[in-house]
């Protein structure tokens, strides 16, 4: 792998790179944070695919896409004097140092032991260190409700604008962070299966808003069960997504290969054609 010097250099010149192209560039240089922000959602969702696949090479491609949106609203901010590059990762170096003060940071530049927040300081010496990774995330939500620009509350630094599904689990895990959370693992089942005979019920009545309610609630113990037995449940679902729209495209392909449309086959006829894909799957010759 490249040292540490041939790192700086290829940073260096990727935002060299950036630069020139937000000063040359017609398309850069009428890019505004606004009108980028598609495209950075677009990135990180395709950086999240690639993840997902364990594509290591597209891995590398999408981190850079990331990276050089990083550097573009860096520019932007610099444009207007209000921050650059340096200030960006110079911040997220004293974040990360403060909030792991159980690490002794002596001679660091940002010595947390200099860094004073709301008057108070977290120190190397001040600090239980943690020995599970449940210890650190506790350590961590305790800090940030100490910083100086720290959230408000335990559940204020859940982003309003995450996914529904992330927004839950990110949620579920702070309050757990702080204490709030089942004695045990096991006792969530009670709670999923009380959800489900109450959108039972509504289902049942047809009363369509207290149903939509209650199937909220029901994905949320899901949700909770899977955080509880280090289940992700975003990428749980992605994975059923691409495993059925795999054994759809099966179904759909053959079937044109017989000369035959979807709207004219059985049911029957398609789930032949979908146990034969569930069959292929399993023998390691549908990917």
């Amino acid at each position: 792998m490249h040292t540490k010097e041939d790192i700086l250099q290829a940073f260096g010149r990727l935002l060299d790179v950036q630069e020139r192209l937000r000063k040359e560039c017609p398309w850069d240089r009428k890019q505004t944070n606004e009108s980028l922000r598609s495209n950075t959602i677009e990135e990180v969702y395709e950086l999240c695919d690639a993840l997902l696949k364990d594509d290591r090479r597209n891995i590398c491609k999408e981190l850079g896409d990331v990276m050089e949106h990083v550097l573009f609203y860096s520019i932007i901010g610099s444009e207007t004097n209000d921050f650059d590059i340096a200030d960006v990762c110079n911040q997220e170096a004293d974040k990360l140092m403060f909030r792991h003060p159980f690490i002794d940071w002596t001679g660091w530049t940002g010595d947390p032991k200099e860094q004073v927040n709301n008057g108070l300081t977290a120190t190397a010496e001040d600090a239980e260190i943690p020995t599970t990774e449940q210890a650190v995330a506790e350590t961590w939500e305790q800090i940030k409700q100490r910083e100086k620009d720290g959230n408000e509350s335990v559940l204020s630094g859940v982003p309003a604008a995450l996914p529904s599904m992330i927004k839950a689990f990110r949620v579920q895990e702070k309050a757990s962070n702080v204490g709030f959370d089942w004695p045990q693992r096991e006792d969530v089942w009670k709670k999923v299966e009380e959800e489900l005979d109450e959108l039972k019920v509504e289902l049942q009545k047809g009363d369509r808003d207290h149903s939509t309610r209650e199937l909220g609630d029901f994905f949320f113990s899901i949700i909770n069960a899977a955080r509880l037995y280090h289940l992700n449940p975003e990428n749980a679902l992605e994975l059923t997504n691409q495993k059925f729209i795999r054994r759809f495209n099966y179904v759909e392909k053959t079937a044109a290969k017989n000369q035959k449309r979807l709207k004219d086959m059985t049911l029957s006829q398609m789930d032949k054609l979908w146990n034969d894909a569930k069959q292929l799957e399993k023998d390691g010759m549908l990917t």
